[in-house]
């Protein structure tokens, strides 16, 4: 995988400008802060991207890839205000759960998700070698 940051358009800060891949292309549906029963988890919106990023590197690693894997993410988000006022925050769970290698990636407002609780979903795409485990 190579990650692509031409220097004209400056230098990305928690994501990659493009990234090149061969192989599996995994398709990772929205994620959020949903628990083994369903039920939206986590009082704040770094409690919520904790459990959404959980569950998209969940799913990840069930279709046999793993953080470094991911090719692109979009982060859909009900409170830009919010989010951003905890940008390092959620900026240091990144780092814990995924690492410090980005995909290409995009936040997005949203007006609300499927789950009227949920504060943020993830959803994204990787592209991995050899077959799931």
């Amino acid at each position: 995988m190579e990650r692509i940051n031409p220097p004209e358009l400056g230098k990305p800060s928690g994501f990659s400008h493009a990234v090149v891949a061969e192989g599996r292309v995994v398709f990772l549906a929205g994620q959020t802060a949903l628990d083994a029963s369903n039920k939206i988890v986590g009082d704040g919106v770094v409690e919520q991207f904790e459990r959404a990023l959980g569950n998209l590197l969940a799913s990840l690693r069930a279709a046999g890839g793993s953080p470094e894997n991911l090719c692109s993410v979009t982060i859909y988000i009900v409170d830009m205000a919010d989010y951003r006022a905890h940008a390092r925050e959620i900026g240091a769970v990144w780092k814990r759960l995924a690492g410090t290698e980005y995909p290409a990636m995009a936040g997005i407002g949203v007006s609300r998700l499927w789950d009227e609780e949920a504060l943020v979903e993830l959803q994204g795409f990787a592209v991995v070698s050899g077959k799931a485990g």
